[in-house]
Order: structure tokens, then sequence, then C-alpha cells
């Protein structure tokens, strides 16, 4: 029976030492590569022995785990990459999925996860746990609202409700009726599927338009 073989990429030696340890226990796999960053991973890659599955971290100087899932999906298609990484930022989640990512793990993940991860890639599907399931729907949800869908005179009023200024004190501003700023108020909050107005500077902040 052949060896699975595994690419371990990351810049923290002790990482990288204990997953190499634990998947060597394991009849099942070769450890192939073991590198410090993406540009070393791609010049180990030249000589023509290809993992089936990389192990990779995303914050890495010299070519970051982004740059390597994108070079990756250019040149090596039949690299199956999955994330590794200290971050469960859901930007993180959907940035690393979008790039072509087809597992996504946080390094506390245990052994059997781990495990897990790497047979689900390898049968052809995708691994997210349910924490990480979550985050990402959580992200996609808020993706769902457009920032297009708000005027410009609707973000100008925006970002002064942001700064703490009054309904009055918006209306002198802009030479508009306080019953103009209530009214653009309200359809921003019925745009951004919000109740009230720290919701909505909270989702407004979230969607990066302030």
């Amino acid at each position: 029976m052949n060896k699975i073989k595994i690419a371990i990429v990351d810049d923290h030696q002790l990482f990288r030492d204990g997953i190499h340890s634990l998947l060597s226990k394991n009849d099942d796999f070769e450890i192939l590569i073991s590198s410090e960053n993406g540009k070393d991973f791609f010049d180990k890659l030249k000589s023509g022995n290809l993992p089936e599955i990389v192990l990779l971290d995303l914050t890495m100087p010299e070519m970051n785990g982004f740059e390597v899932l994108i070079k990756l999906k250019k040149k090596y298609p039949n690299i199956k990459a999955i994330a590794i990484s200290m971050h469960d930022d859901g930007n993180y989640i959907m940035q690393s999925i979008r790039a072509g990512a087809y597992g996504y793990l946080l390094k506390n993940a245990d052994e059997e996860e781990l495990l897990k991860a790497i047979d689900t890639v390898l049968n052809g599907n995708k691994y997210f746990n349910q924490e990480i399931s979550q985050k990402m729907i959580n992200i996609m949800s808020l993706e769902g609202v457009s920032p297009k869908k708000l005027s410009p005179k609707e973000m100008e009023i925006l970002k002064l409700i942001a700064e703490g200024h009054t309904t009055k004190e918006i209306a002198q501003n802009l030479f508009i009726s306080t019953r103009t700023v209530e009214t653009h108020r309200n359809n921003m909050m019925k745009k951004l599927e919000v109740k009230n107005t720290p919701e909505l500077i909270n989702k407004a902040s979230q969607l990066k338009l302030l």
C-alpha cells in the first residue's frame, strides 16, 4: 500500500516537528517536505516528488499561506492544502477558502481531528468542523448585505452618527430637516437589518462601511 505523502509548511519549527512526530508514528503517512515558508516549499516541489496534502500555516515570512494557496491552485492543482492557523477569525477562514484551501484547522486541534481532516480531504471533500463552519456562515450572512445598498447621502449620515452627532446636529450640518435625517436612519436600519442605532453602527463596522 502506497503511503500518503504529506508536506508541512510552518515558520515555527516546534510546530512542524510536533506534526512530523505525530504523523510519522502512523504507517499510512510519509512526510515528504518540511518547510519554514512558502518560498522554500515551492523550491522543494521542483524535485518533482509531490505531496498529496500540504498542512499550511497562513502567517509566514517570505510568501505567506494565502500566496501559497493561490500559487498552488495555478501550478499544482492536484496538491490539496489544509490551512492550519491560530486565527479563528471568519475573514481569515473565508479568505483561505477563496484562495483554494480544502480545509481549515485551528492549531489547538487534536490528533483525531487532524487525521479526520486529512482523510476527508483525501477523499475529495472539504473539511471544516462545527465551530469553523459557524464562523463561515456568519461571515457569509454579513457579506449578503451589500455596502452598495447605502446611498451617498446615507453614507454621509452614517459617518456622522458613528461620530456621535445628534439628529439635530446632523440636520444642521447637512442643511436638511431632522425628519429627513430620521428617515435616512430608518432606511439604513432596514437595509442592514438592524433594530437600533448601536446595532447599525456595529453592523456598519463589520461590513467595513466605517
